[in-house]
């Protein structure tokens, strides 16, 4: 978003990686020119409610928040990966462009307009698309952090019970799942155990579509 750095507007990115050095390689790849964060205990999750990345919040210039966490112009087009080709179909990834783009048009919308933008919603549509507190959520997230301090003690045993605690206790967070999880050699958590927890959302979505105006509709469920 270099093309809104003078209109007063700046992305922060958080990286959600628990490991010392994981997103480094990709950080590094992207060169990105603006801040870039790492919250190794996930606080930013805890605090906004962030499930699952890529993930917005959109706070304006008073500290309010505007659009309370939401995902960012992703779309899950790998969920319709035809089985024989291994190829994604060329409709799924045309729509993949136009989520994406329609998300960049409206935080286009909304810094050029501020809060007369549609896009930005009153301070009780705000609050009504906040996650209500929940005690398991948490919990998930205390176990969590005991489960990193176990392991940074040495003590992986015990730090793997209370991931899958936290992770049982807050199911809705991929961000929480991937802490345990077995990793490719790129450092992702896509292996077999992604694809069956994939397979098990059924009509669920991975990525939520965001409810904002202009996002077009997606094709058919192949």
């Amino acid at each position: 978003m270099d093309e809104l750095g003078d209109e007063s507007f700046t992305v922060v990115a958080v990286a959600l990686d628990s490991e010392p050095g994981a997103p480094d390689p990709w950080i590094e790849a992207a060169s990105p020119t603006y801040p870039v964060l790492i919250d190794r205990t996930h606080q930013v999750a805890d605090r906004y409610g962030i499930v699952n990345v890529p993930t917005a919040i959109w706070i304006d210039e008073s500290g309010k928040i505007v659009r309370p966490a939401e995902v960012a112009g992703a779309y899950e087009a790998f969920r319709h990966v035809d089985p024989e080709t291994r190829a994604v179909p060329e409709e799924h990834l045309a729509h993949s462009k136009q989520v994406r783009s329609a998300y960049l048009d409206a935080i286009r919308d909304w810094v050029a307009r501020g809060s007369d933008s549609e896009h930005v919603l009153s301070a009780a549509d705000a609050r009504d698309r906040q996650p209500a507190a929940d005690p398991a959520v948490a919990e998930a997230h205390a176990r969590f952090r005991l489960g990193q301090h176990l392991e940074a003690s040495g003590n992986r045993e015990a730090a793997r019970i209370e991931f899958e605690a936290a992770s049982r206790l807050h199911p809705e967070s991929w961000a929480i799942w991937r802490q345990a999880a077995d990793k490719l050699e790129n450092g992702i958590a896509a292996g077999p155990a992604f694809s069956a927890r994939l397979a098990a959302l059924g009509d669920k979505h991975y990525y939520p579509p965001p409810e904002i105006a202009g996002m077009p509709e997606a094709p058919a469920r192949s």
